[in-house]
Parts: C-alpha cells; sequence; structure tokens
C-alpha cells in the first residue's frame, strides 16, 4: 500500500528507535535535581534566545500541523496555504502582542499569569481545568498518529501492532515529561525543529529542482492533477460545501490565528526567558524558524499534488495527512538511491520525533498546571521536594488516560479534536489572557465567565459541526446530528468568549471593578513593562 521498500522501511525503524534512544539519554542527562522545582518548571532561565526560540517554534509546530496542513495544501491548494499563513500569523501575534506581558506576569504556569491580579484556587482551578480541555484533544491525535505514521511507513496494518504503537510511544512522551522538565524536553523540541526543516528543506529544493525552480509551473501541474482545474488555486473550495463557505474559512482562520498563539503548551515557553528582551530576541528566532516551515510545507503540499495527484493522495488518507510523506518519497523519482533512502529515513524520524516531542511538550504544561494550580496552591509551604514528586506524578496522571483515549480514537477521523483545541485556545484563553493582561477593571466573575463559558460554548457547538458527523469524512460518517452550519465554532464561539467576558465584569458591579483597577495599577508597570512601581 505504501510502496516503500524494505530498505526504507528497515532504516526508518532504525531511525525511530535511534532517535528515542538518543531523546531519552538527553532527559536523563539533563534532568533537574529531585528538589529544583525552578529548573524543572523554567530550566533556570538558562537556554539562550535562538535555542529558547527554537524551542518555542518547535513547540508550536506539532506533528498535527506537519501532516495536517500538509494535507490540506494537497487537497485544496490555495485554502490549506492561508492555513499556513495563518499558523504564521498566530506566532506573531503572540511575539507582539502577549509574549512579554505573560513573561513579566507569570512563572511557571498560565495560572500564575491569570493569578497575579487576582489571586486565588478558583481562578487557577480554573485555569488547569481549561489548560487540560484545550491539550488533551492535542494529545490524542499525535498519539493516535503515531500507530499510524508506524503504519503507514513501516507497512503493517493490524490494529494490535497499531495500538501496541501507541501505548509504548505514550510511555516514552510520559517519562520525557516527567524525566527531562522543561530543560529535557527544549532540547528535544530544538532537535526536532533542526531535522525538521533540515530535511523539509531538502525535499522542498528536489521538488523545485523537479519543475526547473519555476513555482508557476508546479502550482500549474498541481492544479491539473488536482481534478478541480483552476478553482485548486482559488479561495473557497475546502468549504464548498458548507451553506456559507466565505464566513466558514473566516470562521476556521480566526479559531487558527488566536487559539494556536495561546495554547498553554506554547506560552508556557515565555517563562524560560530571563528578562523581557530575551523573549523579544526568543520570538524573532521562533517566528522565522515558523515562516521557514511555512515556505516549506507549500513547496511539499503542492509537490505532492503535482507529483502524485489529489486522488491518490485522498486513498491514502482522506484527510491527507500521509500528503507529505507521499510529497517526500515522490520527489526523489522513480530511482532511488541509498542516499536518497537515507534522507527519506531522516524525514520519517523527523516527523516521528515531531510527535514524541509535542505530546512530552503538552504532558509537561498539563502536568504543571495540575500540581502547580491545584495541588501546590492548596497547600501553604509546600516543599518544592514535594511539588515536584506531584508534577511527576501529575505527569503520569495526565498520560495514562491520554494514551487510553487515543487507542479509542485512533481509527476515527481526528480532525474534529484538532479544532476543539483551536477553538478552546481562541475561546477561552485568548479572552482571558487579553482581559486579564490589558483591560484594568477585569474582575475575577470575568475572568471565570470567560474561561468556563468560552469553553462551555466551543462544547455545545462542537457535536454539531460536519466534522463530527453528516460527511463521509467525519468522526462518525454513518450518523448526521450536524446542525451547526460552520466548519468551526469559532465565528460564534470567539465573539461569545470576550462577550462573557465583559458581562461578568459588569455583572460583578462598580465597586470590584474599581477594585479590580486599583489592583491593576499596582502591577501594571511590572506586566507591560517589566517596572517596578515606586510609591510617592
Amino acid at each position: 500500500m505504501t510502496g516503500f521498500s524494505d530498505s526504507a522501511q528497515a532504516m526508518s525503524l532504525v531511525g525511530f528507535t535511534t532517535v528515542a534512544t538518543i531523546t531519552l539519554l538527553l532527559c536523563v542527562m539533563t534532568g533537574p535535581d529531585s528538589d529544583d522545582l525552578d529548573e524543572f518548571y523554567t530550566g533556570y532561565s538558562s537556554l539562550s534566545p535562538m535555542r529558547n526560540g527554537l524551542a518555542i517554534a518547535g513547540d508550536y509546530i506539532s506533528a498535527a500541523t506537519v501532516l495536517g496542513t500538509g494535507g490540506v495544501i494537497a487537497l485544496w491548494g490555495y485554502d490549506g496555504v492561508v492555513l499556513a499563513l495563518s499558523t504564521a500569523l498566530s506566532l506573531m501575534l503572540l511575539m507582539f502582542l502577549l509574549a512579554e506581558p505573560l513573561r513579566n506576569a507569570g512563572r511557571f504556569t498560565m495560572g500564575d499569569a491569570l493569578a497575579r491580579r487576582m489571586p486565588g484556587r478558583g481562578v487557577r482551578i480554573a485555569a488547569c481545568v481549561v489548560t487540560l480541555a484545550a491539550l488533551l484533544p492535542l494529545m490524542l491525535v499525535q498519539l493516535a498518529g503515531t500507530g499510524q505514521l508506524l503504519a503507514f511507513v513501516l507497512g503493517f496494518s493490524g490494529d494490535s501492532l497499531k495500538t501496541g504503537c501507541v501505548i509504548g510511544l505514550g510511555v516514552l512522551m510520559i517519562s520525557y515529561a516527567a524525566i527531562g522538565g522543561m530543560k529535557g524536553t527544549a532540547l528535544i523540541q530544538i532537535l526536532k525543529i533542526v531535522m525538521l526543516l533540515g530535511s523539509g528543506g531538502v525535499v522542498a529544493v528536489l521538488i523545485l529542482n523537479r519543475f526547473d525552480w519555476d513555482p508557476g509551473a508546479l502550482f500549474d501541474t498541481a492544479a491539473e492533477r488536482s481534478g478541480v482545474g483552476s478553482a485548486f488555486l482559488r479561495s473557497g473550495l475546502q468549504f464548498e460545501s458548507g451553506p456559507h463557505p466565505g464566513l466558514d474559512m473566516i470562521s476556521s482562520q480566526l479559531a487558527v490565528v488566536l487559539g494556536g498563539a495561546c495554547l498553554p503548551h506554547v506560552t508556557m515557553r515565555m517563562y524560560t526567558a530571563s528578562s523581557a528582551p530575551q523573549v523579544r530576541r526568543s520570538m524573532s528566532w521562533a517566528v522565522s524558524s515558523v515562516v521557514l516551515f511555512v515556505l516549506v510545507i507549500t513547496v511539499v503540499g503542492f509537490g505532492a499534488t503535482a507529483l502524485i495527484g489529489r486522488e491518490v493522495i485522498a486513498q491514502a488518507d482522506p484527510q491527507g495527512n500521509t500528503a507529505y510523506l507521499l510529497a517526500s518519497r515522490a520527489a526523489f523519482g522513480a530511482d532511488v538511491s541509498t542516499a536518497e533512502t537515507l534522507l527519506f529515513t531522516t524525514v520519517t524520524t523527523a516527523i516521528f520525533l515531531t510527535l514524541l516531542a509535542s505530546v512530552a511538550g503538552m504532558i509537561l504544561a498539563c502536568a504543571n498546571s495540575l500540581a502547580h494550580d491545584v495541588f501546590a496552591a492548596r497547600v501553604q509551604e509546600m516543599s518544592e521536594r514535594r511539588e515536584m514528586m506531584l508534577a511527576r506524578v501529575s505527569a503520569l496522571a495526565v498520560g495514562v488516560p491520554a494514551i487510553a483515549l487515543a487507542t479509542l480514537v485512533q481509527h476515527r477521523s481526528l480532525q474534529p479534536l484538532v479544532t476543539l483545541s483551536f477553538c478552546l485556545g481562541a475561546s477561552a484563553i485568548a479572552p482571558a489572557l487579553v482581559y486579564s493582561l490589558f483591560w484594568r477593571r477585569y474582575t475575577r466573575t470575568g475572568l471565570l465567565c470567560t474561561l468556563i463559558g468560552g469553553s462551555l460554548v466551543v462544547l455545545l457547538l462542537m457535536p454539531g459541526t460536519n466534522l463530527v458527523s453528516g460527511s463521509p469524512v467525519s468522526a462518525f460518517p454513518e450518523a448526521d446530528f450536524n446542525w451547526f452550519p460552520f466548519t468551526t465554532t469559532g465565528l460564534v464561539s470567539i465573539p461569545a468568549g470576550f462577550l462573557l467576558g465583559w458581562l461578568g465584569t459588569v455583572a460583578s458591579g462598580k465597586r470590584k471593578s474599581e477594585e479590580q483597577r486599583r489592583q491593576y495599577e499596582a502591577v501594571e508597570g511590572w506586566i507591560l513593562a517589566g517596572a517596578v512601581r515606586r510609591e510617592n
């Protein structure tokens, strides 16, 4: 089914095993001391701007982004390019609007940043719950994708083998988070992004070389082999089956731009910088890396359609998740040398490492929030050694259910889970961070309404989308309870999240708002500029 030679499969297996062994050793060697909390949560903020920026880019570019975005470009052309550009725009939004205030307001977790103005267990618990709700679906996608990736590359199809891969690699990812902490996972993210951009860049060069370095010829050939002609190079193809394709596209882009910038495993990297200037320099490296990735994935995605054809890609995977691998293989042509087999092995290993690193970072973010915001906040004067142990146990508590759920959803379409995470980030976390960092009169009631209300709106609307039912490529194609007219909830849930925060603040009354204004003014200089306020 895959068309990959035995030698390529054997080399890929060797590459996977080697990467897993090396990265686990890195985690053990760089892991924090048993009683050093700052090292576990932030790695002592010891990473240089370049390394921290690469780690941020590594956290941001997940396997769902690599495989999913490449598939959307290969199947839907222009709409996929817009999605890739929205991914880069999202990180730029984080860089220019939220990065420095987050670094100044927080210490270890998103709960720290929110609780600087509004201390209390209720705020921290709500932040933890939303963190888990936003990241758990993405973890399931990565874990389930691991089994599919290994099955596709190595050529096996047994469900028991896929399940075994999910369980075994899930255990490895928990180990990364529990043993390596922030510094260990950062090193894995750096290795991942270097391998991903390096191997992807070579594949993109090979594809352009096949078309005499003429991007126009690449795009025209892709349009011809797409089966839809010039529509492949125009907007709206992905959403044309819906009742409101234009609005549907806007809704999807809003979810990606606002949600991607605010997901907790990305924002936690802001706390690993030693100062605000370091954050700015780190984000410059991160944005540059993501922009380069967008260029690479665009060429590879169009190359997949031009070299293989849209129909073949859809037959291999209706969601197009194998397009990146198929394009990498097709870029070498009919005669594949040992060097080209080695390069293809590097590509598959880079994607495998992307899966490992992405889930490890998400498990770490959830474990940190669970240990620091829920358990440590409940006990006064908890020792650092005990909180460290709680964080490691929390990694296990988060990872085991994620592995179990991933084995259950691995045979379903995973697109609704990706969309759910981004919609929660855009509808609950983004409004909460923007209001908390910049609105003086924002109250605790408003914050809880934003986090809880925004999440509930997404969870109520998401089952009604055509990603869940009513479509041959939905999660439940045999059912049809599709009633919501858009693919994502963003067009409704994002305004609802901001509105609920405003209504909650207004309902708190003028006295509470005035108290919050005074409390905010006491820390405003520090949050926005890192300056300590001086009393007259």
